[in-house]
């Protein structure tokens, strides 16, 4: 399984926000300071602002916000609004369509420890965690 570049930078998008929990933040400044391409992040925030993870407000001192507090937001709704299923295979999506081996599957079992491993670990981490992690980070230099 592959997370995709949106789904990365939707991510380090949101720590962004979290960053910054008392004032509305521009694209423009999170473009900046991501080094990500503001175009790229304006397609993205129009995905969270509609899974209503991320709210705006017009205006000179306009920009964007998280919805929730950062405890409360975890990896695995932000992957999942960026990247959908989070299934290794198809047969194991939920409300999946089986394949023509369904019943007969060597594999399936691992497709779905898969897959309950992968949601295990990114619906317990929340954006909180993160930031907590990165604080404890030793300095490079």
């Amino acid at each position: 399984m592959r997370i995709s570049t949106k789904g990365r930078y939707a991510l380090r998008l949101m720590l962004d926000l979290a960053r910054h929990p008392d004032q509305n933040v521009s694209i423009k400044e999170v473009a900046s300071r991501q080094l990500i391409s503001h175009k790229y992040l304006e397609q993205i925030i129009i995905q969270l602002a509609k899974a209503h993870l991320v709210k705006s407000v017009r205006g000179p001192q306009g920009g964007y916000s998280l919805t929730a507090l950062p405890h409360e937001i975890t990896c695995g709704i932000v992957l999942r609004v960026m990247e959908g299923s989070l299934a290794p295979v198809a047969c194991v999506e939920e409300g999946g369509q089986a394949c023509e081996q369904a019943g007969e599957c060597d594999t399936h079992y691992l497709w779905q420890r898969l897959k309950e491993a992968v949601e295990s670990v990114v619906d317990d981490i929340t954006l909180q965690d993160l930031l907590d992690n990165t604080l404890q980070l030793p300095n490079p230099n």
